[in-house]
């Protein structure tokens, strides 16, 4: 079957942006070197969060549209991945938080018998944490719904080679982008965590980095299959191999907000590589021909924060 839009890429970017163009009535094919269930996004801890990434004000309305999207779709926790758990962002205030706060429902300050030992400062809120395994399959799904595929075991070499398939591609290759572009501008920040039996935590947990860029953090997240605890942010570390002490004290500084954590019994260790840059790149080009490309990476540690807000924003741009 011949395709309206190549999206490159099966990560979380490249589901939504595909069900979004497939559900507008294009006839999509999703290309990919990895299965879904083998990118990055995989291995995301998942909480909708603005993080590590730019420009704040289109980061703004991309999270917040994806925040909708996101709510929805936890009315249906076992078939899309989603749910609504309340949650402490600890050692910062509403204020301090960025331009898309305001537009949170029910997120406010912490009262004083809410704030965790230690902190003086904390948010309180309801956001969608999702379960990315589940989620990336539920997209499959409702991409085959909408009759595109995704195309696993299909390496892109170049996007041109891509673009004499299709009169349309979309490049959602997140850290592919800095040779396939090519864009020396992206960059990986590592991202270590651990995976332990849940002892009891029911809610969410994550702690205000001291200058937004520091290597190490706090965060816990309770999932169906156990607790993602959390983590490190090494920007320009390509290494995927877990390391035992970083684990250790993953484990330890994650112990001091939920001590049972300390005791839990390990069961994973994931590393995972965010594909980070100065700026959210959303944006089209004309290709030889009279085809489009359109650019959509950079996302940083919010690819599932503001994943449907630039997927429909790449709808647009294909359609412009």
């Amino acid at each position: 079957m011949a395709s309206d839009v190549i999206v490159v890429g099966a990560g979380i970017a490249g589901l939504t942006s595909a069900v979004v163009l497939a559900e507008r009535g294009l006839r999509v094919a999703v290309w990919s070197r990895e299965a879904p269930a083998e990118t990055t996004s995989a291995v995301a801890g998942a909480l909708w969060w603005p993080y590590r990434i730019d420009p704040q004000q289109a980061v703004a309305a991309w999270s917040l549209r994806s925040l909708t999207v996101l709510a929805a779709l936890a009315a249906r926790p076992e078939e899309t991945g989603v749910r609504m758990v309340a949650g402490t962002y600890a050692g910062a205030g509403p204020a301090e938080l960025g331009p898309w706060a305001a537009g949170v429902p029910g997120l406010r300050a912490a009262m004083r018998g809410e704030l965790p030992r230690g902190y003086r400062r904390a948010v309180r809120v309801h956001v969608p944490l999702l379960d990315m395994p589940a989620h990336l399959a539920y997209l499959q799904r409702r991409l085959a719904a909408a009759g595109g595929a995704v195309m696993p075991g299909r390496p892109v070499s170049s996007l041109a080679e891509a673009a004499r398939r299709a009169p349309a591609v979309v490049n959602c290759t997140g850290l592919g982008a800095r040779h396939l572009v090519p864009d020396p501008g992206v960059y990986p920040v590592q991202g270590q965590l651990v995976v332990v039996e849940n002892p009891g935590v029911h809610e969410w947990f994550a702690e205000a980095e001291a200058d937004e860029r520091g290597t190490d953090s706090v965060y816990v997240f309770p999932q169906p299959y156990g607790v993602v605890l959390g983590g490190t942010a090494r920007s320009h570390v390509w290494d995927r191999s877990p390391v035992p002490s970083t684990a250790q004290a993953i484990i330890a500084r994650c112990a001091r907000v939920h001590p049972g954590l300390g005791q839990a019994r390990v069961l994973a260790h994931r590393v995972g590589l965010r594909p980070a840059r100065s700026a959210v790149r959303l944006e089209a080009e004309a290709l030889p021909g009279g085809g489009r490309l359109v650019h959509n990476y950079g996302h940083g540690g919010a690819g599932v924060t503001v994943s449907w807000g630039c997927a429909e924003g790449v709808a647009e741009l294909v359609g412009g």
